[in-house]
């Protein structure tokens, strides 16, 4: 299952003084993978956060599906850059916590850790804590922790920043297949061209201050692009 999302007239900011994202409409199909491409400061993040209802539009609305977006809600998960585990609880602790919202029996709420671990490659390390874990480890642990709740959005605000080239690359690999099996709607985050056009199958980007969409790309499939990535270089030498 999944949701299309949509912002319509949505504007951003913080205060009636520091505007962040003019109003801006934009239209995520339900099963699409679209990254949100930037620099720094153009509103990525905040946009990302208004569709996880973690702010409020100054104008215009979010919707998911046929819903307004007015607070937090479990059809939609988010994975942040930093793990934000917690260190006293084991794995699937970690993950058995976040489904307690959903009000769902102890051993629903384990069987579906359970198998979201097992699903980002992670089932022999259900009982290790988040010390005993490398970055991409517990990385692994925060996607499935989104995941357990069988979101029909999914939220990545530059999940892999922090990680090294050669774990960046395989959990980027793990992203796409978990998408490509579970087909649910994806919106990621990122900076970086490269990770925008191996991931995606749409490319839009933010620039300016405040944040305005400068240009909207399909990503065809296959190898990159060369020309693609030259032209969204440009976009974002300008923005």
């Amino acid at each position: 299952m999944s949701l299309g999302v949509r912002l319509e007239g949505l504007a951003l900011g913080y205060g009636a003084t520091t505007p962040v994202l003019e109003p801006t409409d934009l239209e995520l199909p339900a099963g699409s993978f679209t990254a949100l491409l930037g620099p720094s400061g153009c509103g990525k993040s905040t946009v990302l956060n208004a569709v996880a209802g973690f702010v409020r539009p100054t104008a215009g609305r979010v919707t998911a599906g046929a819903e307004p977006v007015r607070g937090p809600g479990p059809q939609r998960g988010v994975v942040f850059q930093h793990y934000a585990l917690f260190p006293w609880r084991t794995a699937r602790g970690n993950v058995e916590f976040a489904l307690k919202r959903l009000r769902l029996p102890r051993a629903e709420r384990r069987r579906r850790a359970l198998a979201a671990l097992a699903g980002v490659g992670l089932a022999d390390g259900a009982h290790k804590y988040p010390a005993q874990l490398s970055g991409g480890m517990q990385q692994r642990v925060a996607l499935a922790r989104a995941l357990a709740a069988e979101p029909e959005v999914l939220l990545l605000d530059e999940p892999f920043g922090a990680l090294d080239a050669l774990t960046r690359t395989r959990m980027q690999s793990l992203l796409r297949e978990l998408w490509q099996r579970s087909g649910t709607t994806v919106l990621f985050v990122t900076h970086d061209i490269d990770e925008a056009l191996a991931l995606a199958g749409r490319v839009v980007v933010l620039g300016g201050s405040p944040g305005r969409v400068i240009a909207d790309h399909a990503v065809p499939p296959g190898p990159p692009d060369p020309e693609l990535r030259s032209l969204i270089a440009r976009h974002l030498g300008s923005a």
